[in-house]
């Protein structure tokens, strides 16, 4: 799906990889979507008012202190295999929420949040389990659950060994394992095929495919539980992760060439009047 304008911002601010961007490449990538360059400056204020973005002073932009947290989330699934053992011993990450105040609807939509990121699933009412196979075990996913706004009053995380058959069978049900797996290769199939037509696109053609393309692959990756063998194929989401980086870097290039012309040609536009 394409982006509309506060979409398009955040996601080039993300991808700059905590630098800034010029309000005059954001025009230009509006561009490329038929965005027109007063809906682009609108969104950028209103993203300015929102703490999501802040100006640097130079007509540029980067990531504000409202967006932070989602944007190193984002900026980290280079990283994702890194995040994981290789083997797994059986054991499970639990989080108990019997203390969550479900009357704090802020609160709760952090928790889910929190929750997805990490991959944890609700085995029973306030029990939400995940595989023991993240490296730093249940102190990490703990750290990383504070860092996205949910302290012990919210949540309190340990180790879980000792489940029942029945209970332990159950929550290896949790996750479509099968149908993760599918995703890490129909994927990798779509990166690859971009790839490799790439060059004989238009070059705003294969910039336009190439950004809905890697938003979806990078979302899907930062959004996966990272299961172990054998709830999912490891290696088909290896192959898709080297895959996705081969094809980022493309895209990156391509970019750059893009919004380097564009914003060449938009220097000698007059500038229009920003309606608030």
């Amino acid at each position: 799906m394409e982006p509309n304008p506060r979409q398009l911002i955040l996601r080039l601010l993300v991808s700059s990889e905590g630098g800034a961007v010029s309000a005059r490449a954001c025009v230009a990538a509006g561009e490329i979507f038929g965005i027109r360059e007063n809906s682009v400056r609108v969104a950028l204020v209103r993203l300015a008012a929102a703490g999501k973005v802040e100006a640097t002073g130079r007509g540029e932009y980067r990531i504000g202190p409202n967006a932070a947290d989602l944007a190193e989330d984002i900026r980290e699934w280079r990283n994702v295999e890194s995040r994981v053992r290789p083997e797994w011993s059986g054991r499970w990450i639990g989080a108990a929420t019997s203390q969550l105040a479900r009357s704090d609807r802020n609160l709760v939509r952090r928790r889910e949040r929190g929750f997805e990121l990490l991959g944890f699933r609700e085995l029973e009412p306030n029990l939400f389990v995940r595989p023991d196979n993240l490296v730093g075990g249940p102190e990490a996913a703990r750290e990383r659950l504070r860092k996205l706004g949910l302290g012990e009053d919210a949540c309190a995380v340990f180790s879980a060994g000792d489940f029942d058959e029945e209970r332990d069978a159950r929550a290896r049900t949790l996750w479509n394992g099968k149908k993760l797996t599918k995703s890490y290769v129909e994927l990798r199939k779509a990166l690859e095929a971009w790839l490799e037509r790439a060059p004989s696109l238009h070059p705003m053609s294969a910039a336009r495919e190439s950004f809905v393309l890697g938003h979806d692959a990078i979302r899907t990756l930062v959004f996966d539980p990272l299961l172990p063998a054998p709830l999912v194929d490891v290696k088909e989401r290896r192959a898709f992760v080297e895959t996705l980086i081969r094809y980022d870097k493309a895209g990156h290039k391509l970019w750059r060439r893009v919004l380097t012309a564009l914003s060449s040609q938009d220097a000698d536009r007059p500038r229009p009047t920003v309606n608030h």
